[in-house]
């Protein structure tokens, strides 16, 4: 039986719960879908920033390489050794059918123009090439937090898989995750909302000037919690689809010609 490709913990957003959570249901899918290993493959993340996830994405081909809008988060990203290069996820400078792998991860619900990002990540896809998505859930789960963050919008599983197939791709599998948290986590939004509690943009949890989102801190105990939560998740995310969470992470594939 193959080992599970790790989750290589090198910096401080690794440690974070959510972060933890949805990386280890990355690898586990591109485990499934794409299978472990380098084997020759090119891999995009496509909304790189400073390259926060690209040691996670580097086990699964030989040549790594992110795109990013934002130019503030792109000498962090080159300072760390990864070949992030500026560009629009609507318009990318890469040729036909290039990646084997590529990453969008709560990178498209920041873009205007959604049905360009889907094309444009099937054209650079390899047939055969897969694609891994998160993004948020629910717009009735809209918060002050994705005003802060520049959402333009959040899905629904089916809504997802929709726009991923109108786009070429194939869907193999689509689920919410972050099930277990949900009732909490969709809880706090909306007592919060009610409340007039939402965070503010003077939070030094949300600052322009950051090169990385930060995520509300936890507790090391509740943290702790929360991460093996995460874990019990992703065990069950590799049998099932889960009928509803705060977020959804898709697989799509590129059919070979």
């Amino acid at each position: 039986m193959t080992e599970s490709t790790p989750m290589l913990v090198q910096i401080d957003e690794d440690k974070h719960w959510w972060f933890a959570s949805r990386t280890r249901a990355i690898l586990a899918l591109l485990d499934k879908y794409a299978g472990p290993g380098k084997n020759g493959r090119r891999v995009l993340d496509v909304g790189a920033g400073a390259g926060n996830m690209m040691h996670n994405l580097a086990q699964y081909g030989d040549e790594i390489v992110g795109l990013e809008y934002n130019p503030k988060p792109i000498p962090v990203a080159r300072e760390r050794g990864w070949d992030v290069r500026q560009g629009d996820a609507t318009h990318m400078p890469f040729e036909d059918e290039s990646f084997d792998i590529v990453a969008l991860l709560d990178t498209v619900e920041h873009i205007p123009d959604e049905t360009a990002v889907f094309n444009e990540t099937f054209r650079v896809a390899k047939p055969g090439g897969t694609m891994v998505v998160t993004v948020p859930a629910f717009m009735w789960l809209w918060s002050n937090n994705d005003v802060i963050n520049l959402h333009q919008r959040r899905y629904t599983a089916p809504e997802l898989k929709q726009k991923l197939e109108a786009a070429g791709w194939d869907v193999p599998y689509c689920s919410y995750n972050n099930f277990i948290v949900f009732p909490l986590g969709a809880g706090v939004i909306l007592l919060r909302k009610w409340l007039g509690k939402e965070p503010d943009m003077s939070s030094p949890h949300f600052d322009d000037d950051a090169y990385q989102v930060e995520m509300e801190p936890a507790p090391g105990w509740l943290n702790s919690i929360l991460e093996w939560v995460g874990k019990v998740e992703v065990a069950m995310l590799k049998r099932w689809r889960l009928p509803w969470g705060t977020s959804i992470i898709a697989i799509a594939q590129k059919r070979k010609n």
